[in-house]
């Protein structure tokens, strides 16, 4: 019983080691400027109830 119990806690952190390799935090790096955003489309002139423009 005590040879299972140790195959699987040692199974476990066999398992328990697979992932990311490198550093555990994140290096330093400055974010990337944020692109200008775009223009705005000029706004269409008010209608009147006729459907011409005002003005």
């Amino acid at each position: 019983m005590i040879k299972r119990i140790a195959l699987a806690s040692f199974l476990l952190c066999l398992l328990a080691a697979c992932g990311n390799k490198g550093p555990l935090v994140m290096p330093d790096a400055k974010p990337a400027a944020a692109p200008a955003p775009a223009a705005q489309p000029a706004a269409e002139p008010a209608k009147t109830e006729s459907g011409t423009p005002a003005g």
